[in-house]
C-alpha cells in the first residue's frame, strides 16, 4: 500500500509532476519552433523532412510501448529522470546534426531518441498524475495537461526569440537540454518512493514466484481485451484527432477555407490554444462537481457545435466563436481518458492501461493530420474537417466508459 502523505508532501509531489509535464511541453515546442531552420540547414525537401519526423514518431510509439516495462524494472522516479535525460540527449543531437555535421542521419537519430524519451515520459508522468489525483481526492489531470500547454507556450516563445536573434540551433537546443536535465534532477526528489507507480514496481518485483517474460508479455497485452478500455480509447481517438488536426490545419483552414490573411490565421490559432489551456485549467473543479461522463458528453456537444460553426460560418466572427467551442470541446478528452484508464484497483495494471490508451491517442495525433491533408486534396479543407466531426460524435457516444471506478474519493488527511 502506498504511504499517506502530509499536505505539504502531497503539494510538493503534485508540483513536481506539474513541472515534469511542463518540461515535456517545453522540449516538444523547442523542436517544432526550430523545424524550419533545421530544414534549411540540412537543405532537404518536404518529403525528406517527413522521413525525419517519422523517426520521431516511431521513437514515440516505441517509448509508449516500453514505458510499462521501464516502470516495472526501475520504478517511476528513475523512469521519468531517465526519459527526460534521453530527451535532452536527443535535443543536443538534433543541434549537432543540423549545425556541425549537416547530417540528416544524425538528426534522425536525435529525433528517434527525443521521441522515445518523450513517449516513455508521457506514460509514466500520466500514471504519476493519476496517483496524485487518488491521494488528493480531487481531479488534477486536466491541470497537469494545462502545464504541458504552458511548457509548449514557453518553448514556442523562446524558439521564436532564438530564431529572431539568429541563435544557432545547437546553442538553443543545448541550453534547453541542460535546463530540462537540471530541472528534472532538482524536482524528482519530491516524488515519493511510495507513489502508486513505484508500488506497482515493488509489487511486481516481490511477487513470488517470478513470472516468466512470456507470461508478463501476455498480461501486458491482455488489457487490449478490455472492452471498456477500448471505448476509453475511442474517446481518446476522437478528442486527440480533433486537437491534433487543429494544431496542423486550423491556420490553413482559416486562410484557404475562409479566405483570410495569414495574420488572422495566426490569431485564430492563438485563440484555439488559449481556449484549450483555459478549458484544462477549469476542468478539474468541473469534473469534481459533475463527474467524467456528463462533462465528456457536454464537451463532445461543444466540439460538434464548434466544428460545425467553423466549417459553415459565412462570417469571420462566427468562425472565431466556433474555434473557441472546438477547443473547449476537445480540451478535456486526453487528460480525462488518461485518468479513466489509470482508475483501477490494482496499481500494477495502471501503466499498461495508460500505455494502451496513450498509443491510441498518439496514433490519432500522428495519423490525423495526413488523413485530413488527403481529404482536403479531394474535398477542400473545410470539407475534410467533417471527419473530425464524426469522430467527436463517436467520442461522445463512448463517454460512459470513462465513469469513475470510485465515485466518491476520500481526500487525503
Amino acid at each position: 500500500m502506498q504511504q499517506q502523505l502530509s499536505a505539504r508532501g502531497l503539494r510538493a509531489w503534485r508540483n513536481a509532476i506539474f513541472t515534469i509535464f511542463a518540461l515535456s511541453g517545453l522540449s516538444l515546442a523547442t523542436w517544432v519552433s526550430r523545424l524550419p531552420a533545421v530544414r534549411d540547414e540540412l537543405g532537404i525537401d518536404t518529403l525528406q523532412l517527413g522521413v525525419l519526423i517519422f523517426c520521431m514518431s516511431a521513437g514515440s510509439v516505441i517509448g509508449l510501448i516500453a514505458a510499462p516495462v521501464v516502470i516495472n524494472r526501475i520504478g517511476a522516479k528513475a523512469g521519468m529522470v531517465g526519459a527526460l535525460i534521453v530527451v535532452s540527449i536527443g535535443l543536443v543531437l538534433i543541434g549537432v546534426g543540423s549545425d556541425l555535421a549537416a547530417s540528416s542521419p544524425v538528426v534522425g537519430l536525435g529525433l528517434a531518441l527525443f521521441g522515445f524519451g518523450n513517449g516513455t515520459c508521457d506514460v509514466i508522468m500520466n500514471v504519476e498524475a493519476a496517483a496524485v489525483e487518488k491521494q488528493a481526492g480531487r481531479t488534477l489531470m486536466p491541470l497537469m495537461h494545462a502545464f504541458f500547454s504552458f511548457g509548449t507556450v514557453a518553448g514556442a516563445g523562446l524558439g521564436a526569440l532564438a530564431s529572431g536573434l539568429a541563435v544557432p540551433i545547437l546553442v538553443h537546443t543545448t541550453v534547453i537540454a541542460v535546463a530540462i536535465a537540471v530541472t528534472v534532477l532538482a524536482v524528482i526528489r519530491f516524488v515519493p518512493s511510495g507513489a502508486e507507480a513505484d508500488d506497482a514496481a515493488s509489487a511486481a518485483a516481490s511477487a513470488p514466484p517470478r513470472v516468466p517474460f512470456r507470461q508478463r508479455l501476455v498480461d501486458a497485452l491482455a488489457v487490449w481485451k478490455d472492452v471498456r478500455l477500448l471505448l476509453i480509447g475511442v474517446i481518446m481517438l476522437g478528442m486527440a484527432f480533433a486537437e491534433g488536426s487543429a494544431n496542423d490545419w486550423l491556420t490553413i483552414a482559416v486562410v484557404d477555407g475562409h479566405h483570410q490573411d495569414n495574420t488572422v490565421g495566426a490569431i485564430v490559432f492563438w485563440v484555439f490554444t488559449a481556449s484549450m489551456t483555459a478549458g484544462r485549467i477549469a476542468g478539474g473543479p468541473v469534473l469534481d462537481r459533475f463527474g467524467r461522463v456528463p462533462v465528456l458528453r457536454v464537451s463532445a456537444l461543444l466540439g460538434v457545435i464548434g466544428i460545425l460553426l467553423f466549417i459553415v460560418s459565412p462570417l469571420p466572427w462566427l468562425a472565431f466563436v466556433g474555434t473557441v467551442f472546438w477547443a473547449l470541446g476537445c480540451s478535456l478528452g486526453f487528460p480525462v481518458g488518461m485518468s479513466a484508464a489509470a482508475d483501477v484497483d490494482d496499481p500494477r495494471l495502471s501503466a499498461a492501461r495508460v500505455s494502451a490508451v496513450a498509443i491510441i491517442g498518439y496514433c490519432a495525433f500522428l495519423v490525423g493530420p495526413p488523413v485530413i491533408g488527403l481529404l482536403a486534396h479531394q474535398f477542400g479543407i473545410l470539407g475534410a474537417l467533417l471527419l473530425i466531426l464524426v469522430l467527436v460524435v463517436l467520442a461522445g457516444l463512448a463517454s460512459p466508459a470513462a465513469r469513475e471506478n470510485h465515485p466518491s474519493p476520500v481526500p487525503a488527511r
